[in-house]
């Protein structure tokens, strides 16, 4: 029996330090930023980035959802903010007399949620 050259974990090693090569030459001194994004997206969780402005906090994630080929929305917090901002909301057409959904920014692969402790 012979043995495959390559495992499905060396594959995954190989296309994660990929990205992280890909990721580090966007987004230039934020080293630890890029592994905690990748930490996040192995995991299937959430990140909490804070930082000062200008830091390439949005940068980071857009990049992030455009080399994993991913959906990418920023949400921006505010006081008035509704549930239908999130979520979406459903459309009626007169001339079909039928509700069409339009999915909010909720639905996307990689969300940020900018300015959330307003």
């Amino acid at each position: 029996m012979d043995m495959p050259e390559t495992t499905p974990v060396a594959d995954l090693h190989g296309a994660f330090s990929g990205l992280r090569e890909e990721l580090g030459r966007c987004i230039i001194g934020q080293s630890a930023l890029v592994d905690r994004l990748l930490i996040a997206l192995l995991a299937d969780g959430h990140l909490l980035v804070e930082g000062a402005p200008g830091l390439a906090k949005t940068t980071a994630v857009k990049a992030l959802a455009d080399r994993i080929e991913g959906d990418f929305h920023r949400i921006q917090f505010t006081p008035d903010l509704l549930p239908a901002d999130l979520v979406g909301t459903q459309i009626y057409n007169p001339r079909t007399t039928e509700f069409s959904v339009h999915q909010g920014p909720i639905f996307s692969n990689l969300i940020l949620a900018d300015e959330i402790n307003r």
